[in-house]
């Protein structure tokens, strides 16, 4: 019996995949835990007709990921750090300090967490931070670290 999968399953393959089991297997196993469905017309036009939506979605947020980088790559997000004699830092700055600037000053929703911090940021200076917001895209946002 052929079965659209509808959840990966380890030892068969990838949901959408269209593969053939045992029938036992299918009606006791496969269909009452809804891990797939029969290959019927009706389901495998679905399938067709899901998978050309998960391509648009899939190319709008590419395209939404690459404006934003756009957008981050034109900025400077100023953060202060205390120093005390001789330039001396106390702490450092940290991708969450990073991202609640960057909120605070221009407004921009960052995931702390997509930023790819190199080291810690130790020294006064400016900064080329990469944040990962795409599989395929990587935009660098310019950290000024000033005296506080």
């Amino acid at each position: 019996m052929k079965v659209i999968l509808l959840e990966d399953i380890k030892t068969l393959g990838k949901k959408g995949e269209i593969v053939t089991v045992s029938d036992g297997y299918a009606k006791n196993f496969i269909f009452p835990k809804k891990l797939g469905a029969e290959a019927t017309k009706k389901n495998l036009n679905e399938l067709k007709l899901q998978k050309i939506h998960d391509e648009k979605m899939a190319e709008k947020i590419l395209k939404e990921a690459k404006e934003f980088a756009e957008v981050l790559e034109t900025k400077q997000v100023v953060v202060k750090l205390r120093t005390g004699e001789g330039g001396r830092t106390f702490g450092s700055v940290s991708s969450k300090e990073i991202a609640e600037e960057a909120k605070l000053q221009f407004d921009l929703e960052i995931d702390k967490k997509k930023m790819q911090l190199p080291e810690q940021i130790k020294n006064i200076g400016t900064y080329e931070i990469p944040v990962k917001l795409h599989p395929q895209v990587t935009a660098m946002l310019k950290v000024k670290v000033e005296e506080a």
